[in-house]
Protein backbone atom coordinates (compact mmCIF):
# COMPACT_ATOMS: atom_id res chain seq x y z
CA UNK A 1 0.00 0.00 0.00
CA UNK A 2 1.31 3.44 -0.94
CA UNK A 3 1.33 6.40 1.42
CA UNK A 4 1.19 8.89 -1.45
CA UNK A 5 -2.32 9.98 -2.33
CA UNK A 6 -4.02 12.03 -5.01
CA UNK A 7 -5.36 14.81 -2.82
CA UNK A 8 -8.44 16.62 -4.18
CA UNK A 9 -7.84 19.78 -6.21
CA UNK A 10 -10.39 21.52 -3.99
CA UNK A 11 -8.00 21.02 -1.06
CA UNK A 12 -4.97 22.60 -2.78
CA UNK A 13 -3.51 25.40 -0.66
CA UNK A 14 -0.03 26.09 -2.01
CA UNK A 15 1.18 28.61 0.55
CA UNK A 16 4.87 28.95 1.43
CA UNK A 17 5.45 28.83 5.19
CA UNK A 18 8.29 31.15 6.28
CA UNK A 19 10.80 29.44 8.56
CA UNK A 20 10.75 32.37 10.99
CA UNK A 21 7.05 31.73 11.66
CA UNK A 22 7.92 28.18 12.74
CA UNK A 23 10.71 29.53 14.94
CA UNK A 24 8.31 31.92 16.67
CA UNK A 25 5.58 29.39 17.40
CA UNK A 26 7.93 26.52 18.29
CA UNK A 27 10.24 28.57 20.52
CA UNK A 28 13.23 27.50 18.42
CA UNK A 29 16.71 27.82 19.90
CA UNK A 30 19.88 28.49 17.89
CA UNK A 31 20.62 24.79 17.33
CA UNK A 32 17.14 24.16 15.92
CA UNK A 33 17.33 27.23 13.68
CA UNK A 34 20.66 25.96 12.36
CA UNK A 35 19.01 22.63 11.47
CA UNK A 36 16.32 24.44 9.49
CA UNK A 37 18.91 26.53 7.64
CA UNK A 38 21.18 23.56 6.93
CA UNK A 39 18.59 20.95 5.95
CA UNK A 40 15.41 22.70 4.76
CA UNK A 41 15.10 24.51 1.44
CA UNK A 42 11.41 25.42 1.52
CA UNK A 43 8.21 24.52 3.40
CA UNK A 44 4.93 24.64 1.47
CA UNK A 45 1.47 24.17 2.95
CA UNK A 46 0.23 22.06 0.05
CA UNK A 47 -3.22 20.77 0.98
CA UNK A 48 -5.90 21.58 3.53
CA UNK A 49 -8.14 18.56 4.14
CA UNK A 50 -11.18 20.08 5.84
CA UNK A 51 -14.98 19.61 5.70
CA UNK A 52 -15.33 22.25 2.98
CA UNK A 53 -12.57 20.73 0.81
CA UNK A 54 -13.29 17.01 1.26
CA UNK A 55 -17.00 16.75 2.12
CA UNK A 56 -15.94 14.80 5.23
CA UNK A 57 -17.16 15.81 8.67
CA UNK A 58 -14.77 17.07 11.29
CA UNK A 59 -14.68 15.29 14.65
CA UNK A 60 -13.77 16.41 18.16
CA UNK A 61 -10.39 14.71 17.67
CA UNK A 62 -9.60 15.82 14.10
CA UNK A 63 -10.95 19.08 12.68
CA UNK A 64 -8.56 19.31 9.72
CA UNK A 65 -5.56 17.48 8.26
CA UNK A 66 -2.82 19.50 6.58
CA UNK A 67 -0.31 18.18 4.05
CA UNK A 68 3.06 19.97 4.15
CA UNK A 69 5.68 19.64 1.45
CA UNK A 70 9.30 20.11 2.53
CA UNK A 71 12.03 20.38 -0.08
CA UNK A 72 15.39 19.39 1.39
CA UNK A 73 18.93 20.60 0.87
CA UNK A 74 20.33 17.14 1.60
CA UNK A 75 18.95 13.61 1.66
CA UNK A 76 18.03 13.63 5.33
CA UNK A 77 15.94 15.63 7.76
CA UNK A 78 16.46 15.72 11.51
CA UNK A 79 13.31 14.67 13.35
CA UNK A 80 13.63 17.79 15.51
CA UNK A 81 12.60 19.85 12.47
CA UNK A 82 9.39 17.85 12.03
CA UNK A 83 8.60 18.09 15.75
CA UNK A 84 9.08 21.86 15.67
CA UNK A 85 6.60 22.18 12.79
CA UNK A 86 4.14 19.84 14.50
CA UNK A 87 4.35 21.94 17.67
CA UNK A 88 3.96 25.19 15.75
CA UNK A 89 0.94 24.16 13.63
CA UNK A 90 -2.20 23.32 15.68
CA UNK A 91 -3.52 20.75 13.21
CA UNK A 92 -2.82 17.14 12.27
CA UNK A 93 0.04 17.08 9.74
CA UNK A 94 1.24 14.79 6.96
CA UNK A 95 4.68 15.60 5.54
CA UNK A 96 5.97 14.89 2.04
CA UNK A 97 9.73 15.37 1.74
CA UNK A 98 11.39 15.89 -1.65
CA UNK A 99 15.04 15.73 -2.65
CA UNK A 100 16.72 15.24 -6.05
CA UNK A 101 13.67 13.87 -7.85
CA UNK A 102 12.61 11.59 -4.99
CA UNK A 103 9.98 11.85 -2.28
CA UNK A 104 9.04 10.17 0.97
CA UNK A 105 6.07 10.60 3.31
CA UNK A 106 6.34 10.86 7.07
CA UNK A 107 4.10 11.77 10.00
CA UNK A 108 3.58 11.23 13.71
CA UNK A 109 0.32 10.46 15.47
CA UNK A 110 -0.70 13.74 17.01
CA UNK A 111 -3.41 14.29 19.63
CA UNK A 112 -4.35 16.89 22.18
CA UNK A 113 -3.19 16.18 25.72
CA UNK A 114 -5.90 14.96 28.06
CA UNK A 115 -4.19 16.78 30.94
CA UNK A 116 -3.77 20.07 29.05
CA UNK A 117 -6.01 20.61 26.02
CA UNK A 118 -3.73 23.38 24.74
CA UNK A 119 -0.76 21.03 24.24
CA UNK A 120 -0.12 18.33 21.65
CA UNK A 121 1.17 14.83 22.35
CA UNK A 122 3.31 13.65 19.42
CA UNK A 123 4.33 10.02 18.86
CA UNK A 124 7.41 8.71 17.11
CA UNK A 125 7.51 9.40 13.37
CA UNK A 126 6.53 6.82 10.78
CA UNK A 127 7.59 7.06 7.17
CA UNK A 128 8.05 5.51 3.77
CA UNK A 129 11.18 4.77 1.80
CA UNK A 130 12.27 7.19 -0.90
CA UNK A 131 10.46 6.71 -4.23
CA UNK A 132 10.61 8.59 -7.56
CA UNK A 133 8.82 11.92 -7.28
CA UNK A 134 6.75 11.17 -10.37
CA UNK A 135 5.54 7.76 -9.11
CA UNK A 136 1.75 7.32 -9.39
CA UNK A 137 -0.43 8.37 -6.49
CA UNK A 138 -3.30 6.30 -5.10
CA UNK A 139 -6.88 7.56 -4.72
CA UNK A 140 -7.61 9.11 -1.35
CA UNK A 141 -8.70 6.38 1.11
CA UNK A 142 -12.43 5.98 1.65
CA UNK A 143 -13.41 7.37 5.06
CA UNK A 144 -16.55 8.46 6.90
CA UNK A 145 -14.97 11.51 8.55
CA UNK A 146 -11.66 13.34 8.90
CA UNK A 147 -10.57 11.29 11.92
CA UNK A 148 -10.94 8.08 9.91
CA UNK A 149 -9.10 9.65 6.96
CA UNK A 150 -6.23 10.72 9.23
CA UNK A 151 -6.12 7.17 10.63
CA UNK A 152 -5.77 5.70 7.12
CA UNK A 153 -3.18 8.23 5.96
CA UNK A 154 -1.03 7.52 9.01
CA UNK A 155 -1.52 3.75 8.92
CA UNK A 156 -0.23 3.66 5.33
CA UNK A 157 3.23 4.68 6.67
CA UNK A 158 3.40 2.08 9.44
CA UNK A 159 5.72 -0.96 9.26
CA UNK A 160 3.05 -3.55 10.15
CA UNK A 161 -0.57 -4.04 9.15
CA UNK A 162 -3.46 -2.82 11.25
CA UNK A 163 -5.38 -5.42 13.20
CA UNK A 164 -9.15 -5.90 13.30
CA UNK A 165 -10.79 -3.60 15.89
CA UNK A 166 -7.43 -2.01 16.71
CA UNK A 167 -7.86 1.71 17.38
CA UNK A 168 -5.29 4.26 16.24
CA UNK A 169 -3.73 4.82 19.70
CA UNK A 170 -3.34 1.07 20.29
CA UNK A 171 -1.85 0.69 16.81
CA UNK A 172 0.65 3.51 17.38
CA UNK A 173 1.66 2.00 20.73
CA UNK A 174 2.23 -1.37 19.03
CA UNK A 175 4.31 0.18 16.25
CA UNK A 176 6.48 1.99 18.80
CA UNK A 177 6.88 -1.30 20.70
CA UNK A 178 7.97 -2.97 17.44
CA UNK A 179 10.65 -0.32 16.97
CA UNK A 180 11.84 -0.62 20.55
CA UNK A 181 12.01 -4.43 20.34
CA UNK A 182 13.86 -4.23 17.00
CA UNK A 183 16.45 -1.92 18.59
CA UNK A 184 16.67 -4.31 21.54
CA UNK A 185 17.37 -7.23 19.19
CA UNK A 186 20.16 -5.30 17.47
CA UNK A 187 21.79 -4.62 20.85
CA UNK A 188 21.52 -8.31 21.80
CA UNK A 189 23.07 -9.34 18.46
CA UNK A 190 25.93 -6.93 19.03
CA UNK A 191 26.56 -8.40 22.50
CA UNK A 192 26.49 -11.91 21.02
CA UNK A 193 29.04 -10.95 18.37
CA UNK A 194 31.42 -9.62 21.05
CA UNK A 195 31.00 -12.48 23.53
CA UNK A 196 33.57 -15.31 23.39
CA UNK A 197 32.59 -17.44 26.38
CA UNK A 198 30.36 -20.38 25.43
CA UNK A 199 28.07 -20.32 28.48
CA UNK A 200 27.44 -16.60 28.11
CA UNK A 201 26.74 -17.03 24.38
CA UNK A 202 24.13 -19.67 25.25
CA UNK A 203 22.39 -17.24 27.62
CA UNK A 204 22.50 -14.39 25.09
CA UNK A 205 21.11 -16.68 22.36
CA UNK A 206 18.20 -17.53 24.64
CA UNK A 207 17.61 -13.82 25.23
CA UNK A 208 17.71 -13.24 21.47
CA UNK A 209 15.16 -15.99 20.80
CA UNK A 210 12.79 -14.50 23.39
CA UNK A 211 13.13 -11.05 21.84
CA UNK A 212 12.49 -12.48 18.37
CA UNK A 213 9.34 -14.26 19.57
CA UNK A 214 8.08 -11.05 21.17
CA UNK A 215 8.77 -9.10 17.95
CA UNK A 216 6.86 -11.71 15.93
CA UNK A 217 3.93 -11.40 18.33
CA UNK A 218 3.92 -7.62 18.05
CA UNK A 219 4.22 -7.69 14.28
CA UNK A 220 1.39 -10.17 13.90
CA UNK A 221 -0.72 -8.45 16.53
CA UNK A 222 -1.68 -10.61 19.49
CA UNK A 223 -5.50 -10.74 19.53
CA UNK A 224 -5.43 -11.81 23.20
CA UNK A 225 -2.95 -9.16 24.31
CA UNK A 226 -4.36 -6.22 22.38
CA UNK A 227 -6.55 -3.53 23.92
CA UNK A 228 -8.83 -1.73 21.53
CA UNK A 229 -9.64 1.96 21.78
CA UNK A 230 -12.71 2.80 19.78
Amino acid sequence: MTAFFDYPKSAAFGRVVPKNKIYEHAGANTALKDLFVREVDQIVWRFKLAPETTNLDATSAVSEVQVFGISLKMGKLDEAVLRAIDKAIPFHLIFELTWRGKRRATAAFKRLSEADGSKWVISEYFGTDWVPEDAPRAPLPVALDLAALYDRLLTAMMPASAQISEGIQTRVDRMEAIRAKTRDMERIKARLAREKQFNKRVAINAELRAAKQELERLTAGDPFGAVTDK
